[in-house]
């Protein structure tokens, strides 16, 4: 599901930049989608399922975006409710327009599934959820999973519950889980380092402004590509401010089509029109005139453009050569002009 052969498959994640609306939620998916994102992704939670409602110390965010509110009051607002999800999906469906979602919680999956999800993302905070990761997987489709702040042990327990159930579609997405996230705390050679270990498609799931991370992370070999996007960063929405905007999705579209075609294959190799450009590269030439049997000497020739005489990796060899004939300068030297 998530394969494409000519550019990294690119998801745009609206998360909460819906603002609570429904119509703006699906306003944001056709937007995204006319953008050229390969898919949108939603989140599908309540509060309740991730959180409780107390205002103790531990519950209290600090500092960064969210900062002076509590959990429950963040997730409150962020959410996308669960009676949402069969509008979305039936519109997506109506529109070609590829949709999947993050659950929290069983009964979220459980919505997804009536709702007609064809495929799950399971979120970095989640990855130890061995229970949901197992539930997810038990229906056998396509899944997605993040893997900041996640150890090693912890990646391997995860995938070995995604294979337990047989499924076989899966994208392991590395992440640097801070927002916005920090470009030098990436550490971009994970990704291949999860499709290697893994043997799976692997990517990038990536809250850094602009599309200079994702192009070097496609360079790496990223199959995948998550963003949060919006229609502005001004809206007010929850994740605007480090979320890609209209012309920020283009942009990484055109751009991670281009890398990927620039990709090429393993080994050194010529394309076809530059074939007639190798003319232009050097060859050795006759610069002074020689005389049948006269032996051929560093003034006599000189290693120039262009390339219709021999090469020159051949120059010392000619020299001390007998001419077999009369020979004017300037001419291409080759083989049948002098003894061999």
């Amino acid at each position: 599901m998530f394969e494409r052969r000519d550019h990294a498959f690119i998801v745009a994640e609206l998360s909460g930049n819906h603002n609570g609306s429904l119509d703006r939620a699906i306003e944001l998916m056709e937007l995204a989608h006319d953008c050229g994102a390969d898919a949108i992704k939603i989140q599908t939670y309540t509060e309740d399922s991730l959180t409780i409602d107390s205002d103790r110390d531990e519950f209290m965010l600090k500092g960064g975006l969210w900062g002076g509110q509590s959990y429950y009051e963040l997730y409150k607002k962020a959410k996308t409710p669960r009676e949402w999800m069969k509008p979305l999906f039936s519109h997506a469906k109506a529109h070609g327009i590829l949709l999947f979602s993050s659950p929290f919680s069983y009964d979220d999956v459980d919505c997804l599934e009536e709702a007609g999800c064809p495929a799950y993302k399971i979120a970095s905070y989640e990855l130890n959820d061995i229970g949901l990761i197992d539930y997810c997987a038990s229906f056998g489709k396509p899944m997605v999973m993040s893997t900041g702040l996640a150890l090693e042990e912890e990646i391997d327990r995860a995938v070995a519950a995604v294979r337990k159930r047989g499924v076989t579609d899966l994208t392991l997405l590395h992440c640097e889980s801070r927002y916005p996230a920090v470009p030098e705390k990436f550490n971009l050679k994970a990704i291949h380092y999860l499709k290697e270990k893994y043997g799976c498609k692997s990517g990038l799931s990536n809250h850094a402004l602009g599309d200079e991370l994702d192009i070097a992370a496609i360079a790496l070999g990223a199959d995948m590509i998550e963003k949060h996007f919006t229609d502005d960063r001004q809206n007010g929405g929850v994740d605007s401010a480090f979320s890609m905007d209209v012309k920020d999705l283009k942009k990484l579209v055109t751009d991670s089509r281009m890398v990927v075609s620039a990709m090429g294959r393993d080994g050194i190799y010529l394309h076809e029109d530059e074939y007639g450009a190798r003319a232009g590269r050097r060859s050795i030439y006759l610069v002074k005139d020689i005389k049948k049997g006269e032996p051929l000497t560093d003034s006599h020739v000189k290693s120039i453009r262009p390339a219709l005489g021999l090469e020159p990796y051949l120059l010392d060899s000619v020299l001390g050569k007998k001419a077999l004939c009369d020979l004017k300068a300037p001419q291409p030297l080759n083989a049948d002009d002098f003894l061999s």
